[in-house]
């Protein structure tokens, strides 16, 4: 089974930590639009269980994303389920139409222009991204994939990354818990 080991740090001064980032990951992929449509189950409560559903459009993909409850204390290690949908608005309200008749039902959506760097390390993928999110700001994600017995590895890996492109801190809450904490 596979895990994502991912890791977010606030970003307050983006073009500096953008040019750190260049010198270890190379140049980034133009920024995308990606819209994540997040809904609640309608037996149990995705806040208490640390799990999400979401749609996620990047231009005219989508993609349907379950994330499984957090790991460890440190780092957003979890399990994550992605799939691919058909292209195009109407598909993505094709599956919310058919999850709303399920009773999940729609909670937020969180917008954010995205660049990638991906690059090894330690031998790991890593994908690093800058990140502009509605209503939050600047962030930089660091994220990798890896198998139960190398989880240890793979934190080790994002830790040492971030210590050494200075990023402060992580913050373990999504871009949904914190827009939602924002509302409330």
């Amino acid at each position: 089974m596979k895990y994502e080991v991912e890791q977010k740090y606030p970003a307050p001064e983006a073009a500096a930590t953008e040019e750190r980032l260049r010198k270890v990951a190379g140049d980034f992929a133009d920024a995308v639009e990606q819209v994540d449509r997040y809904f609640a189950h309608p037996a149990r409560d995705f806040g208490q269980t640390d799990e999400a559903l979401r749609i996620r459009r990047v231009g005219e993909k989508n993609y349907v994303t379950y994330k499984g409850p957090k790991l460890d204390a440190k780092t957003k290690t979890r399990r994550e389920i992605e799939l691919p949908l058909a292209s195009g608005e109407s598909a993505a309200e094709d599956f919310t139409e058919l999850l709303t008749a399920l009773g999940f039902r729609r909670v937020a959506e969180v917008r954010k222009r995205r660049r990638t760097a991906r690059f090894e390390r330690e031998g790991f993928q890593v994908e690093a991204a800058l990140d502009d999110v509605d209503k939050l700001g600047a962030f930089v994600e660091l994220e990798l994939a890896a198998d139960e017995e190398n989880l240890d590895a793979a934190r080790d890996c994002l830790a040492a990354l971030a210590a050494e492109l200075k990023l402060e801190n992580p913050e373990r809450r999504s871009y949904l818990e914190l827009l939602l904490e924002r509302v409330v």
